[in-house]
């Protein structure tokens, strides 16, 4: 038995035996679908044969069966039917040709039914625009980003029959843990960016406007254009936004007078071009308040900057500084020692508890608001000669004003299922919401199966089983070559995907690095986007 799985609801092989229904059964099958007659072939086994040890074993047993170019729209409405019912299926043919042909006739009808009933056709027009129409989606997911691309191809892998829209206005998705090692001039800021249009699931139906706000009461999600869209559940992986303007004079210098910040990808080019061209100095790596995205990030700038300076022979010329809002150097503890190091081996000045509030590019000064141990604060000002920022970072205006939101703005969600703590037909997911997590790329690759898989229980009317457990990982890049390759989970637990002898986790390894430059961008545009969930199961 040859197993070709078609999609997350139906798999197809060539004829099978007896002794493959319990193989069957343990993957998951809950309908066989025969397509081939009896007596077509001496060797075959009888259909009722295989049907009855099916019945015996809780399975249903279906019949559609008929020889090579003899399919017709009975049997394609047959499976239609079954498809349906939304059960995992599995056909099986002499070679399984015969199955896959029926299965694509089948989807294509399904498909084009559900088009006339509900006009998905309509909601996008030539121009990217919703129209009026009200579309009822089985799934909504605000976000095309990592997560809602993510949550879309997973769901679709699960049942094939989902009815699924994707609201997002960008024509562009980036690969943002990439921008990092664009600003230490190891990636090409070109290779982490792809068409959005390239990376939309097959089947899915992609809105291009920009969601305004939510009624959840009457499940739907308004839209730049005044639309509205109608869901049966709704996922909310928007993002967050970079907050810039919140430190005063920053938008107005970025990207010239030696203002960078490698947050965004325009401007991530401009630090390696900065890191080049400085002989000497002051250099300032700032990090804002908690929560930010990676919050790894403005260090990991430091210290590829550091390590090109050194090699060249520059760092004695250049004081670096590193001033951080927050108390602490990494909240893992497990980890500092390692980073420690490195802030000794570049002679880096670290300032806690200071947080930019003021940039003057022309002027080469920026402003830190610092708090004393008693509590006083003051203004703290300082020259640079190049300051990479890391900006402030909130929820988006729409999901922080609405109703999915606590206090502070994020999405409410329980923070092992992911699950609206007031609307029961809403998940949440990334950086959007207020799981008590590392914002990371690590963790949104971890909360996508268990997103779809809840969403999937519920339907079926059965008990929340997955659940996260705050796994996030940050790729410390202490220097080009070695990473520090954090993996914790709530309340800091470490939970190392790799066993100590090929990578300690606490320690810069070149394995870390080649993981972190090579595998990790292949799984994510080739992987995590398209539904495969590799590196998504139980660390150790």
């Amino acid at each position: 038995m040859k197993i070709n799985q078609l999609s997350g609801q139906v798999s197809v092989s060539d004829q099978i035996s007896p002794e493959d229904v319990s193989t069957l059964k343990q993957e998951g099958v809950d309908i066989l679908v025969c397509n081939r007659p009896n007596r077509e072939a001496s060797d075959q086994p009888d259909f009722e044969q295989i049907a009855s040890i099916a019945r015996e074993q809780g399975m249903e047993a279906v019949a559609i069966q008929f020889t090579s170019g003899e399919m017709n729209q009975r049997h394609i409405d047959e499976l239609a039917g079954l498809l349906d019912s939304g059960k995992r299926i599995h056909a099986y043919c002499r070679t399984g040709t015969r199955s896959k042909n029926l299965w694509e006739a089948a989807t294509r009808k399904t498909t084009s039914e559900r088009e006339r009933q509900s006009p998905i056709h309509a909601a996008v027009d030539k121009s990217g625009s919703a129209s009026r129409a009200k579309p009822q989606y089985d799934i909504v997911i605000v976000g095309a980003g990592s997560g809602g691309i993510a949550t879309a191809s997973s769901l679709l892998k699960r049942r094939s029959s989902f009815r699924i829209a994707l609201i997002d206005p960008a024509e562009v998705h980036y690969y943002q843990p990439g921008w990092t090692l664009v600003g230490g001039g190891v990636f090409n800021a070109e290779s982490t960016r792809r068409p959005m249009s390239s990376l939309i699931p097959h089947g899915v139906t992609w809105i291009k406007q920009a969601a305004t706000g939510f009624a959840p009461e009457q499940n739907k999600v308004l839209l730049a254009d005044g639309s509205e869209v109608y869901y049966d559940n709704l996922v909310v992986c928007a993002g967050l936004k970079l907050n810039w303007e919140a430190v005063e004079g920053l938008q107005e210098t970025l990207g010239k007078n030696g203002v960078t910040s490698n947050y965004s990808y325009d401007l991530a080019p401009y630090t390696w071009q900065l890191v080049q061209q400085l002989k000497g100095g002051n250099a300032l790596f700032t990090q804002p308040p908690m929560p930010i995205k990676c919050a790894g990030a403005p260090q990991k700038a430091m210290y590829l900057s550091a390590d090109y300076w050194l090699k060249q022979g520059r760092l004695k010329d250049i004081d670096l500084h590193f001033y951080n809002a927050g108390g602490v150097i990494f909240g893992v503890p497990a980890y500092v020692p390692a980073l420690n190091s490195y802030l000794e081996k570049y002679n880096a000045h670290t300032h806690f508890n200071h947080n930019l509030k003021k940039i003057d590019g022309a002027a080469k000064k920026a402003w830190f608001s610092h708090k004393a141990e008693d509590g006083s604060e003051q203004l703290v000002e300082t020259d640079f000669d190049m300051i990479h920022v890391c900006p402030p970072q909130c929820a988006p205006d729409f999901v922080r004003n609405s109703s999915l939101a606590d206090e502070q703005g994020w999405v409410d969600v329980d923070q092992f299922t992911l699950r609206h703590k007031k609307y029961g037909n809403v998940w949440g997911l990334g950086d959007v919401t207020n799981t008590p997590n590392a914002k990371t790329m690590a963790a949104v690759r971890k909360q996508v199966p268990v997103v779809a898989q809840n969403i999937c229980d519920v339907l079926e009317g059965k008990a929340l089983t997955d659940q996260y457990d705050g796994y996030g990982s940050c790729p410390l890049t202490v220097e080009r070559g070695k990473i520090v390759l954090a993996e914790f989970a709530y309340g800091g637990k470490l939970v190392p995907t790799f066993p100590t002898w090929l990578n300690d986790g606490t320690k810069p390894t070149r394995f870390a690095w080649e993981l972190k430059t090579k595998v990790l961008p292949a799984i994510y545009w080739h992987a995590m986007l398209k539904g495969h969930e590799w590196m998504t199961e139980a660390t150790a």
